[in-house]
């Protein structure tokens, strides 16, 4: 693939999940950062987050799949009917890569619009984590994110450390009953298991 060229502070276009709130005069770029993981006593890991517009968001939500290899574990993460930002994580382990790539695309607009739908894509065996979140952001855990930056740099989406996100400001989420169904049938077309703990991303939100 020919890169892309980087271009200066391309406006991040949200898609219909997520907003700013209304007094907010927050500015949001594209751009991805790298930022180092704490969660507890001890535990370290790499971590890269991303904003990305919603014409290009999808697309390399799937590229960034690649480097975790052909069978993977998914965790489809769910805040409907929930309060105070809490949210449920089903996970279905040992699944063809090229299988879930489908079911995503089948389940596109869900996974694009809805602000109470996120997805997790986690290597098997291997500490390497994708996040599509309810954010709309791409978050990605791994001790190397070399291959995760080239496709960033490949999309145009240039390294900018102080990028803001849009969790780090005052935001709503949007969603409806038909994205509630949605997601329903989506976790019965992947056949996921119960609710378990996690690694959570929360150290990238303020709001």
């Amino acid at each position: 693939m020919t890169p892309r060229p980087l271009t200066a502070d391309r406006l991040c276009d949200l898609t219909d999940a997520i907003r700013p709130a209304a007094h907010s005069s927050d500015t949001l770029v594209e751009g991805y950062r790298l930022e180092t993981y704490r969660g507890r006593p001890g535990l370290r890991i790499p971590a890269l987050a991303a904003a990305v517009s919603r014409d290009r968001i999808f697309d390399i939500f799937l590229q960034l799949l690649g480097p975790l290899g052909e069978v993977v574990d998914v965790v489809l993460e769910t805040s409907h009917g929930n309060t105070a930002d809490r949210h449920r994580d089903l996970r279905r382990t040992h699944i063809d890569r090229p299988v879930l790539e489908s079911y995503f695309c089948e389940f596109e607009d869900l996974l694009l619009n809805d602000g109470c739908t996120g997805v997790a894509v986690v290597a098997s065996g291997r500490p390497m984590e994708v996040q599509f979140d309810e954010h709309k952001l791409l978050v990605i855990y791994a001790g190397n994110l070399k291959p995760f930056e080239r496709i960033m740099k490949e999309h145009g989406i240039r390294q900018n450390d102080k990028v803001k996100l849009i969790t780090e400001g005052e935001h709503l989420h949007s969603t409806d009953e038909s994205y509630r169904d949605q997601f329903e049938q989506f976790c019965y077309r992947l056949g996921v298991g119960k609710s378990f703990e996690r690694v959570e991303s929360g150290d990238w939100s303020e709001s």
